[in-house]
């Protein structure tokens, strides 16, 4: 094995489909089962065996895909009811590692654990979005290799975005903004990838109703498909329905109990993995993306010379 080889294997991510090879997880500890609902925004009470069960279940699946799993280290007494889902304070980049500073404030402290995962896997940090700038990994989602959209909302704002922007451009890669409506306000959890799951480099599930209309046509027009979701399910399920983790091209990890979605998924070609989340992702607003944190997935393939 030569020395990019070497190098590629340990992180960069550039790719929302591509295989995941080693992504990193954290187990749900004793700020996420005493939650008070009311401060962290929950839907619901925690019911702490149900979650831990459920957790281990999707963890397992998460194996079975063949990603290698790292796991973020943090103190129990830590009170990070929401740092189970990774996906948010920090985002890994083909250069490198970016820390993030979450919309949330009770989320900012998270940050700290991420950099010293990182420190710990000896991976680089090629930047940190420092105030008034704000940015969170769930409104950040890959288009193509050197294309990211940015959602723009009450968890990532301009000047997040125009940090992203400065710290990828060396990279050849463009941050493109998009606005996300209001919808139930600053407190409750809406990411742009509440509202699109990539499940292969031309196929795509969204939301159609919140969706931004910009980055509907710039799919279109990088010739992905977009299956549109339901209400039914979305609105049942708190929008969790429609985030969907894809593991490999058209393989992905879902939650159960949503029929028409998973259906819609597998007439599209998919293998759905399903794992039952009633009591951990819904009641906590987050699903199978953001449970994880992407470290490694597969550098794309090279480009085929046209044959004259």
């Amino acid at each position: 094995m030569n020395g990019r080889v070497q190098t590629e294997a340990r992180f960069g991510v550039s790719s929302m489909v591509a295989p995941l090879r080693r992504v990193a997880l954290r187990r749900p500890g004793r700020a996420t089962l005493e939650a008070d609902p009311a401060r962290w925004h929950y839907a619901g009470p925690i019911e702490p065996g149900r979650l831990l069960r459920q957790y281990d279940a999707f963890a397992e699946c998460v194996a079975a895909s063949g990603a290698e799993i790292e796991w973020i280290e943090g103190a129990e007494d830590d009170g990070l009811a929401d740092a189970m889902f990774p996906f948010d304070p920090s985002f890994m980049t083909p250069g490198g590692a970016i820390l993030l500073q979450p919309g949330k404030a009770l989320r900012q402290p998270e940050v700290a654990s991420h950099e010293a995962l990182y420190r710990r896997l000896g991976l680089p940090v090629i930047g940190a979005i420092e105030a008034p700038g704000v940015a969170e990994g769930g409104d950040l989602m890959w288009v193509d290799e050197r294309t990211l959209a940015a959602g723009r909302g009450f968890r990532t704002n301009q000047s997040g975005i125009d940090q992203l922007r400065a710290m990828l451009a060396p990279f050849g890669i463009e941050v493109r903004a998009f606005d996300l409506p209001i919808w139930n306000g600053s407190a409750a959890c809406l990411h742009l990838l509440s509202l699109v799951s990539p499940l292969d480099r031309d196929l795509a599930l969204v939301y159609p109703r919140l969706f931004p209309v910009a980055l509907y046509e710039l799919m279109r027009e990088r010739g992905i498909q977009c299956l549109e979701a339901g209400d039914e399910e979305f609105a049942a399920s708190g929008g969790m329905s429609l985030n969907v983790l894809a593991t490999a091209p058209r393989r992905c990890i879902a939650l159960d109990g949503f029929p028409e979605t998973v259906r819609l998924l597998r007439d599209a070609g998919c293998d759905v993995t399903c794992f039952d989340g009633d009591a951990l992702c819904i009641p906590c607003e987050g699903g199978p993306t953001c449970l994880t944190l992407p470290i490694l997935r597969d550098p794309p393939p090279p480009a085929t010379k046209a044959v004259p």
